[in-house]
C-alpha cells in the first residue's frame, strides 16, 4: 500500500477536477489520443523507414490522413454528444467517493486482471452474437469493419450502440468488484491501451502478446486477422474463448 499511497495522494490533491462531471470524458479522450499518437507517428514514419516497415502486419496497406481525420472527428463527436451526457448522469446519481487510503499493489494487479478477463468474456459474447446474427452485424457492427487493415484510430470507429455497449461493460466490472477508484482508473487506462494496441496494425518486439506466455494473449496479430477474415478471433485480448468455441485462427 505504501508504494501507491504517494501516487494516490497526488491524485486526490486534484479532487475538484476528479469529482467534476467533465473529468470522465476528458480522462477517456485524453488517454485514447495519447495512446494513439505513437502509432500515428509510426504510420507516417514507417512508410519511409524499412526498419520500421517490417513490423507492419499488413505492410501493403497504410492509413492516409484522409482515413485518419474522419476517425478523429467521429471520436470527438461521440465523446461530446454521447459519452459526456452518460457520464454526467452517472456523476449525478453516483458521486465519486475518494478514500484517503490507497489500495495495496497486489489488490490493484489482481482486480485489474479480473476486470480484463470479465471484459474479454463479455466482449467475446457480444462480438460473436453481432457476427452470427446478420441484422445485428449490418445495423450495429459493420461500421467498425469499414477498415480491413486496422490502424490505431479505428479503435473507437464504431456505431453508437457498440460504443455504449462496450463502455458499459468496461464501467460496470469495477463497480461489481467494488474496486478502489485508483484500481478503476488503472483498469480504464489498461483497457484503452490494449484496445489501441490491438487495432494498431503493428507487431512490435515489446507488444503485449509477446510478453504473455503460451499464446494466451492474442494481441494485434490476433485482432488484425479478425478484421481481415471476419469469421474468427472474436475475443479482444485473450485466446481461450476462441479456442474453446472453435473460432480461433492462428495469426
Amino acid at each position: 500500500r505504501l508504494c501507491l499511497q504517494s501516487l494516490w495522494d497526488f491524485v486526490t490533491a486534484k479532487e475538484p477536477l476528479i469529482k467534476s462531471p467533465f473529468f470522465p470524458v476528458l480522462f477517456s479522450f485524453t488517454a485514447y489520443m495519447a495512446f494513439c499518437l505513437p502509432y500515428i507517428a509510426l504510420d507516417f514514419l514507417s512508410t519511409r523507414l524499412p526498419n520500421l516497415r517490417k513490423y507492419k502486419i499488413q505492410p501493403q496497406n497504410y492509413p492516409t490522413l484522409g482515413m485518419m481525420v474522419p476517425c478523429i472527428i467521429q471520436s470527438v463527436y461521440h465523446h461530446v454528444v454521447l459519452i459526456f451526457p452518460v457520464t454526467f448522469l452517472h456523476w449525478y446519481w453516483r458521486p465519486m467517493n475518494l478514500p484517503v487510503i490507497a489500495p495495496e499493489l497486489l489488490e490493484v494487479l489482481l482486480e485489474v486482471g479480473v476486470c480484463l478477463l470479465l471484459f474479454d468474456f463479455e466482449y467475446f459474447l457480444w462480438h460473436l452474437l453481432h457476427h452470427k446474427v446478420p441484422w445485428l452485424y449490418k445495423t450495429f457492427h459493420k461500421v467498425h469493419h469499414k477498415h480491413v487493415s486496422t490502424f490505431a484510430l479505428t479503435t473507437q470507429y464504431s456505431s453508437v450502440w457498440e460504443l455504449l455497449s462496450l463502455g458499459f461493460f468496461a464501467a460496470i466490472n469495477p463497480v461489481l468488484l467494488g474496486c478502489h477508484p485508483l484500481t478503476e482508473m488503472t483498469f480504464f487506462l489498461v483497457n484503452i491501451w490494449l484496445s489501441v494496441e490491438d487495432h494498431s496494425g503493428y507487431d512490435l518486439p515489446w507488444s503485449t502478446h509477446r510478453l504473455v506466455p503460451f499464446g494466451l494473449y492474442g494481441g494485434a496479430p490476433h485482432h488484425d486477422l479478425h478484421h481481415l477474415k471476419f469469421k474468427s478471433n472474436y475475443a479482444p485480448y485473450f485466446t481461450h474463448w476462441d479456442k474453446l468455441f472453435g473460432t480461433f485462427t492462428e495469426s
